[in-house]
């Protein structure tokens, strides 16, 4: 398909497949086992000689579609779909590293991917935390052994934004792998294959989908990684294109022995859901730069963290990185409001834990989704108290403006 806007391509991508019966959405196929009249077939499956499905831990139409859709978004040479993002991430990490090997990844990553640093350390692989806002950071980590380079495009919660480009460029001379996380801006605000990313991972349960009503994520090679130089990749996996080795060796291990697969429901809810990906993100990104302002300039609240901010540190960088600044806002209350009592003074936003959804949601983040990791950690995250996360929603902004105003005038 020729490269036409965004959600053009977007909205027609599972009907150009040449569906049955004429149909615009790829269907649903629930089926596990895929039975073949000539068994043959069935074994050039399963060796990889044909194209085709064997079993649904791997694979099915309706992932493949789906699959097929992210692939064109982020301009990939292949992409699979997992059961969530944490899925995703995982088999990234634990079938293209090995023990020995060192990872350097982003201090200010999400909370659970945070986690995940530990269970790989457990396994072997060393693991260097960096402030990915800095490139020089970035280049005085690596090691002999380093293998990989990941980071998320806007941190979780308070919004760094990494040194994209540049790190990119470092790991293009230094041929390591540079897996982004582009949950936070989907490819509709950013395409991190323009930074010479290696691999993209997305939760696809957050902007991609949009509604709150399907779990899944997503893993895309965009083709500019040399896998005959990568010396993790199993030799029974070095067949054909060489530009598919990696993902071929993350869809064995990721899916067929790991067994992190996505539902075909799911898939086709995640499928439907991302039609309107760019009408959602332009309003959330718009109600987000408008609560932001109005925030900054309230005298009861200490600090915003958005990137639309001029006073924002990589406020530059997301300028001329992005589309727009995204949905994720955070701010401080001033010392003396409780950030409990001031969410529950909220008529419209919903206290819970989620990102991406058509309704804004927000929370306290230290008693919450970063409470495990204890004070000194998320000091060093610069996660303050008293900070509240909000994904911003698609409300009428005036609604969502006139809900933080009357809520902070109650204290």
């Amino acid at each position: 398909m020729s490269r036409n806007g965004f959600t053009t391509q977007l909205i027609h991508s599972d009907r150009l497949l040449g569906l049955e019966h004429g149909a615009i959405h790829a269907p649903i196929h629930p089926s596990v086992p895929y039975g073949y009249q000539d068994v043959n077939d069935l074994v050039d499956v399963f060796q990889g000689k044909k194209a085709g499905h064997a079993y649904a831990r791997q694979s099915t139409p309706t992932m493949d579609a789906l699959g097929h859709k992210i692939c064109q978004l982020e301009q990939g040479v292949a992409s699979l779909v997992f059961g969530t993002g944490m899925a995703a991430i995982c088999a990234t990490f634990l079938t293209l590293l090995k023990q020995g090997d060192h990872l350097i990844c982003s201090r200010f990553v999400f909370g659970n991917t945070s986690s995940v640093m530990g269970t790989l350390r457990g396994y072997g692989i060393e693991v260097t935390l960096v402030d990915a806002t800095s490139i020089e950071q970035v280049k005085s980590a690596k090691q002999a052994n380093t293998k990989m380079v990941f980071v998320e495009t806007i941190a979780n919660p308070v919004t760094q934004i990494a040194a994209l480009a540049e790190i990119g460029a470092f790991c293009r001379q230094e041929k390591l792998l540079y897996a982004v996380d582009n949950t936070m801006t989907s490819a509709y605000l950013f395409q991190p294959k323009t930074v010479q990313a290696s691999l993209i991972i997305s939760s696809l349960s957050k902007y991609f989908g949009g509604h709150g009503n399907a779990l899944g994520g997503s893993v895309t090679d965009t083709g500019l990684f040399d896998w005959s130089e990568y010396e993790n990749i199993f030799d029974g996996y070095k067949k054909g294109d060489p530009k598919l080795w990696g993902i071929s060796q993350i869809k064995k291990k990721g899916l067929r022995d790991m067994g992190g697969s996505l539902s075909s429901e799911a898939a086709h809810l995640l499928s439907v859901g991302s039609d309107t990906l760019a009408l959602r993100m332009q309003r959330q990104c718009h109600n987000a730069m408008s609560l932001a302002k109005l925030l900054d300039a309230h005298p009861k609240v200490a600090k915003v963290y958005y990137p639309g901010l001029a006073d924002h540190p990589q406020h530059q960088r997301a300028s001329e990185l992005f589309r727009d600044f995204g949905a994720l806002l955070s701010f401080d209350l001033v010392d003396g409001i409780d950030c409990c009592a001031f969410l529950n003074e909220l008529q419209w936003v919903i206290g819970a834990t989620h990102l991406g959804d058509n309704r804004t949601l927000a929370l306290p983040v230290a008693p919450t989704i970063y409470f495990e990791m204890g004070l000194a950690a998320r000091q060093a995250m610069g996660i303050s108290e008293n900070m509240i996360r909000c994904s911003i929603g698609i409300e009428d902004t005036q609604d969502l403006l006139d809900d933080f105003t009357g809520a902070l005038d109650k204290f």
